[in-house]
């Protein structure tokens, strides 16, 4: 891991863990014949499902929210050249999507389908995330990830040692909601909720995929991936600054995902 060295002069360190969340999430989802998933136009998880169904050699069908653009942005073309079938739902139904009435058309019109949520995350999901506490290297107190439906989290949460805490940075306006589906996830794969863990609701900038000139000199600084890492990184330094964490305490942020395509919506 490497040290984010803008907090160089104080106590608290904070090291960097680049991490795949998106294959752990689908490393306990797999084993299915065909796979329908949800995202919008530029979703990493929609091209993890794809590439995952290319390698294992399973059907995969992708619902984009809102309508067809052609040609295809990087995102969605390299989802299509992995064998996914892409569809598309208006943003009235997309913000249906859940519901018993629009998923009942949908295996209407596909069949027999394994549906996977949004962003993956369902209590498999929770299960292959709670692996990465085991996987961290050295001593630490706190884990922090960023937070956009609450599996990743969820699952790290359920997988830290005793006295651990983990911290999501939500990157998205108005996400109160999260507290509860974090908790809904876990109860979901574990039947029980943990009590280690808070959703930091203050470093969204703006809603998802938004940015501000101080979130953007804060990427082309550090280089980072913007829509989730950029807002996890910054809310920690600020809070750090801010004196939140006791001088000496050690954080793992996570570095999660592989955004080797633009992913800005």
């Amino acid at each position: 891991m490497e040290e984010l060295l803008d907090l160089a002069t104080t106590s608290v360190r904070v090291l960097l863990k680049h991490d795949d969340n998106k294959a752990r999430k689908l490393t306990y989802n797999l084993g299915h014949a065909r796979v329908l998933t949800f995202g919008g136009a530029y979703s990493n998880h929609i091209r993890a499902v794809a590439a995952a169904g290319r390698r294992h050699g399973f059907e995969t069908i992708g619902v984009i929210r809102g309508e067809e653009r052609l040609p295809l942005n990087p995102s969605l073309a390299y989802a299509a050249a992995c064998g996914m079938t892409l569809a598309y739902l208006d943003r009235a139904a997309y913000r249906r999507k859940h519901t018993p009435e629009v998923l009942a058309r949908l295996r209407e019109q596909w069949g027999d389908v394994f549906v996977l949520p949004e962003g993956g995350s369902n209590a498999a999901a929770v299960r292959g995330c709670a692996e990465l506490p085991g996987e961290i290297d050295g001593d630490y107190d706190v884990v922090c990830c960023p937070v956009g439906t609450g599996g990743t989290l969820a699952g790290i949460a359920a997988g830290l040692p005793p006295g651990k805490r983990a911290i999501g940075f939500a990157v998205l306006k108005g996400a109160g909601f999260l507290v509860e589906e974090v908790a809904r996830l876990q109860r979901e794969a574990y039947g029980r909720v943990w009590d280690n863990w808070s959703v930091d609701l203050d470093y969204h900038f703006g809603g998802y995929a938004r940015s501000t000139p101080t979130l953007d000199g804060f990427i082309a600084k550090y280089q980072v991936e913007g829509v989730y890492v950029a807002k996890m990184l910054y809310g920690l330094v600020d809070r750090v600054r801010q004196g939140a964490f006791p001088d000496g305490t050690r954080i793992v942020a996570v570095v999660t995902g592989q955004p080797s395509i633009p992913v800005a919506e």
